[in-house]
C-alpha cells in the first residue's frame, strides 16, 4: 500500500483511506438509482422493456464507475471517484434522443467521440486552449444552467410540475377536495418529504445525505401504499428478481450497442438531411466534450482545494496534482461508459465528502470502486426505488449546482446577458448546447458592438460559428 499510494508521504493511513472511500460511495451511490431511472424513459412507461433496461443501465453505471474510479486512483493517485455525470445523462436522454431524434445507440456514439476527443486533447495539451476559448462569463455559469435543467427534470419526473395546454407547465393539483386523488397526491408528498430530508441531513453534515433521503422517500412511499387501492398488486413479483438477470439484460440491451448499432443513422436521416446530421453530430459531440471537460476540471480543483491538496506549478500557480493523468482517467472512463451503454463518466463533486473524511490518496478511490463492484449485485433492490424518491435527488443536486451564480457580475450587462442566457436557455429549451450557444453568441455580439472585438479569441469565433450553424441547419 505504501509503495503504491505513498500513504505516509500524504499524511494518511489505511484506516483513514477506507473510511474516506466508504464515505465517498455513500455520498454518490444515488447515481445507481437516478441514472437507470432517467434512461428508462427511453422505453415505454411501465413496460417489461423499461424494467429490463433499468437493470441493464444499472449494471452499466456501476461497471463504468468501477473502471473510472480505479483509473483515477491508480493513474493519478487521487482520492476521487467517477460515475455517469448528472446533467450529461439528462442531455443524453432528453436532448439527444428525445429532442434531436437520435437513437440510444447513436447517442452512445456521441459519448464515445467525446471520450476520444478528450483523450487527444489531454495528450496533446490542446485541452487548455479549448478551455480558454470559452469566455469565463459563459464557463462559470454552465454548472448553474445544468443545475436548473436537472431540477426541472426532477420536478417533472416526480409529477409536481405537470403539462398545461395554456401555459406549457403548471403545478400538479394537491386539492383532494377538488378532484385530485390520494393516489396522485401521495407520490408528490413523498418527493417533498424526501427533498426536505436531504436538506436537513445535509445541514447536519450527515454523510450520504442524498442517498439516505432517497431511501427514506422509498420507505415512506411503500409505507403509505396501504392507503392506495391495488398498490401492492404485483409487488411480490418485484421482490423475486434475480440479481443476475440485470447482467443478462446488460449484455443484450446496452453493452457494445455503440459499436453494433451506433453508426446506423437511418432513423435520423428519414427526417433530416445529411448536412443536418454532420452539423448536429459535430455540435453535439462538442457540447458533450466541453461540459465534460469543464465539469471535470472544476470538480478536480474544488475537491483538491477543499482537502488542501493543491500543488504549485512552475509559475507559482496552484494546480491539481497529476492533473493530466486525472483528466486522462476521466476520458478513458467516458469511452468505457459508452461501450457499457451509459452516458459520459466524470469526476464527482461528492468526492469532496471523502476528502473531508480524510482521504488523500488513490487508496480511497480503490475502496469506493470496491463498493461499486459489490453494488452491481444489488440491482433488484435499486429497482424498487420509485421515481418520486429519486426525483428529490435530482432537485437537490440542481440546488447544489447553483452556487456559481454568486460569482457573476450581474450589474455589468456584458457579463450578465451571456451568463443569463446560458443559464435559462438550457432548462427552457431542454438543451445544454443551446444554452452554451446563446451565451457564446451574445458574448461576441456585445464585444463587437462595444468596440472590443479584439478581446474575442479566434477559438471563440470558431466554436460560436459552429454552434450558430446548428440553429440554421439542424433545427
Amino acid at each position: 500500500m505504501e509503495k503504491l499510494f505513498h500513504l505516509k508521504e500524504n499524511g494518511t493511513t489505511v484506516r483513514a483511506e477506507i473510511v474516506a472511500g466508504i464515505t465517498t460511495f455513500m455520498a454518490m451511490a444515488y447515481i445507481l438509482m437516478v441514472n437507470p431511472g432517467m434512461f428508462s424513459a427511453l422505453q415505454p412507461e411501465g413496460s417489461a422493456e423499461a424494467s429490463a433496461f433499468y437493470g441493464a443501465i444499472y449494471i452499466a453505471t456501476a461497471i463504468s464507475a468501477v473502471v473510472g474510479t480505479v483509473l483515477i486512483g491508480l493513474l493519478a493517485n487521487l482520492p476521487l471517484a467517477q460515475a455517469s455525470g448528472m446533467g450529461l445523462n439528462a442531455y443524453f436522454v432528453y436532448t439527444v434522443c428525445f429532442g434531436l431524434g437520435f437513437t440510444y445507440a447513436n447517442a452512445l456514439l456521441f459519448v464515445l467521440v467525446d471520450g476520444l476527443i478528450f483523450i487527444v486533447l489531454t495528450a496533446t495539451g490542446l485541452r487548455k486552449l479549448i478551455f480558454e476559448a470559452i469566455p469565463k462569463r459563459v464557463r462559470k455559469i454552465i454548472p448553474a444552467g445544468i443545475g436548473l435543467f436537472i431540477a426541472f427534470l426532477g420536478f417533472q419526473d416526480s409529477g409536481i410540475v405537470a403539462k398545461d395546454a395554456a401555459t406549457g407547465v403548471t403545478l400538479a393539483s394537491f386539492n383532494l377536495l377538488g378532484g385530485a386523488t390520494w393516489a396522485s397526491v401521495m407520490p408528490l408528498l413523498v418527493t417533498i418529504v424526501a427533498l426536505f430530508t436531504i436538506a436537513i441531513l445535509s445541514k447536519k453534515k450527515v454523510k450520504g445525505a442524498i442517498l439516505w433521503g432517497i431511501l427514506c422517500g422509498a420507505i415512506l412511499y411503500y409505507a403509505l401504499g396501504f392507503t392506495v387501492p391495488d398498490f401492492y398488486k404485483g409487488f411480490a413479483d418485484s421482490l423475486s428478481f434475480n440479481p443476475l438477470k440485470a447482467f443478462k439484460d446488460f449484455g443484450t440491451m446496452s453493452f457494445g450497442k455503440v459499436f453494433t448499432e451506433g453508426f446506423d443513422f437511418s432513423a435520423y436521416l428519414e427526417k433530416n438531411s445529411v448536412t443536418s446530421l454532420v452539423v448536429t453530430f459535430a455540435t453535439t459531440a462538442l457540447a458533450f466534450c466541453m461540459v465534460d471537460m469543464f465539469d471535470t476540471m472544476g470538480t478536480l480543483y474544488g475537491a483538491c482545494r477543499g482537502g488542501n491538496m493543491l500543488v504549485k506549478d512552475a509559475d507559482g500557480n496552484e494546480e491539481v496534482p497529476n492533473m493530466n493523468k486525472a483528466m486522462l482517467a476521466d476520458a478513458i472512463a467516458t469511452c468505457t461508459g459508452a461501450a457499457c451503454g451509459t452516458s459520459t463518466v466524470t469526476t464527482y463533486v461528492e468526492s469532496s465528502a471523502g476528502v473531508a473524511a480524510g482521504g488523500r490518496t488513490g487508496l480511497t478511490a480503490m475502496v469506493t470502486a470496491g463498493m461499486f463492484l459489490i453494488a452491481t449485485f444489488l440491482s433488484p433492490v435499486a429497482s424498487l426505488i420509485p421515481a418520486c424518491a429519486y426525483s428529490a435527488a435530482l432537485i437537490y443536486v440542481g440546488i447544489l449546482m447553483m452556487g456559481c451564480v454568486k460569482d457573476i457580475q450581474w450589474d455589468n450587462p456584458s457579463v450578465a446577458v451571456p451568463s443569463f442566457l446560458t443559464l435559462v436557455v438550457m432548462p427552457f429549451t431542454y438543451n445544454i448546447s443551446y444554452g452554451i450557444a446563446f451565451g457564446l453568441l451574445s458574448h461576441i455580439v456585445i464585444k463587437v458592438f462595444t468596440g472590443k472585438i479584439k478581446d474575442v479569441k479566434i477559438g471563440t469565433w470558431v466554436i460560436t460559428l459552429l454552434f450558430t450553424a446548428m440553429f440554421f441547419l439542424t433545427h
